[in-house]
């Protein structure tokens, strides 16, 4: 690489002493170098230096666009550091990197821990429900958090949602001369690390956590009763097929159940639905599986909503369907997209069939029935409303 203008440094607790040789010929012959104060502290870097904006704004670094710049981030800057977000806005002629041992890795090489089998989050700037998907008896978590408060939120959040006795770890300044590292119970911990940044371990115990399967129990829901029920909803995401960074519009969403499970499969969805009511469940669903993230939601109908929204993967309509709906997502959609609909009435149901018809794909009808009390002791099968499924690749 011929003579890069920007160099983005890793840098532990340890400061200077912990830098490559090349890092510190780097520092050395920058201009200026960017950083939180903790960084340009630790690297002793002087009138040199230029705190990070709060919050972060690439356009800064890039404002020193060809004059020797160095950037200093904590450990590894391309795991939730700020390597990547400059990297994407530069040639790869314009920058070098020098990373340091994550906090993670640290915290790892500290509990004894295989890296590979451990969940890594960064939660210093996003909602602690993040991780939801992740919990489960045993399993292991690293999260980098804001600061020593927000352990003890943590810790709370953790109580009360039935994994209190979690074993529950604060890792402050790894790898520097303060290290300090103790372990808690999540339910005793008193919270009082002031200020100090830190990272939190945990072993999950106590609630099962949410199944990895499609079809998850109705009850973890926020709903009106306008939800596809466990069953059916189970059909359909099967059938939908998600895939990692994929995207569904999710039409009618009701309560964003379909989004919801779509995500959790490492996709984004765009949830469409009229109602403004429904819309707030939607998000309160969304925020409580921690995939406010992975989940946008417009409150309009469709299909006049769908004009403006990036073309999916694969398309999801639960009711309403009709030839309108259908010509507006059909014509939006690419060679290999998938369409799956659902029709409990006698007129979506043939026009269903006229689709299967013309366009092919699979149709299918799909009767559920239930045990039910029927007096006495005797029981006896309570039928829901078929539901008719027709799916299709475009």
């Amino acid at each position: 690489m011929a003579d890069p203008w920007l160099t983005i440094i890793g840098i532990g607790e340890d400061g200077l002493a912990g830098l490559s040789d090349a890092s510190r010929k780097a520092l050395f012959n920058a201009e200026t170098v960017f950083g939180g104060e903790r960084h340009l502290a630790l690297a002793d870097v002087g009138s040199r230096g230029r705190a990070w904006p709060v919050p972060f704004d690439a356009s800064v670094v890039l404002s020193c666009r060809g004059r020797p710049t160095t950037v200093l981030a904590s450990g590894d800057p391309f795991w939730y550091g700020a390597g990547a977000g400059l990297a994407e806005k530069l040639g790869s002629d314009e920058w070098i990197a020098h990373p340091a041992p994550s906090t993670f890795s640290l915290a790892a090489a500290r509990l004894g821990w295989r890296l590979e089998a451990t969940a890594c989050l960064g939660l210093h700037a996003a909602p602690v429900e993040r991780l939801v998907p992740h919990l489960a008896q045993g399993a292991r978590i690293i999260c980098l958090i804001r600061d020593g408060r927000a352990a003890g939120d943590l810790a709370r959040w953790l109580s009360s949602h039935g994994w209190g006795a979690s074993a529950f770890w604060t890792l402050a300044a790894l790898g520097g001369p303060r290290e300090g590292i103790a372990e808690h119970r999540a339910d005793s911990f008193l919270g009082d690390l002031g200020e100090n940044l830190v990272a939190v371990a945990l072993e999950a115990r106590g609630a099962p956590g949410i199944p990895h399967s499609s079809g998850l129990p109705d009850d973890l829901f926020v709903h009106d009763g306008q939800i596809t029920k466990r069953p059916v909803r189970a059909l359909a995401l099967s059938t939908l097929a998600p895939r990692p960074g994929e995207l569904l519009w999710d039409i009618g969403a009701g309560s964003g159940s379909i989004s919801v499970e779509w995500a959790l499969c490492g996709g984004t969805a765009t949830a469409i639905e009229a109602r403004e009511n429904r819309a707030a469940n939607i998000r309160s669903n969304a925020a409580a599986f921690g995939l406010a993230h992975r989940i946008t939601v417009v409150a309009s109908k469709a299909p006049d909503a769908l004009a403006a929204l990036e073309a999916p993967n694969a398309v999801f309509v639960g009711g309403g369907f009709d030839r309108a709906m259908f010509d507006a997502i059909w014509s939006r959609l690419a060679k290999g997209a998938r369409l799956v609909a659902h029709a409990v009435t006698l007129e979506t149901e043939a026009l269903l069939g006229d689709l299967h018809q013309r366009h092919g794909g699979e149709l299918m009808r799909v009767e559920i029935a239930h045990a039910a009390p029927l007096g006495g002791r005797y029981r006896s099968w309570e039928a829901t409303r078929p539901v008719v499924q027709w799916s299709a690749v475009r």
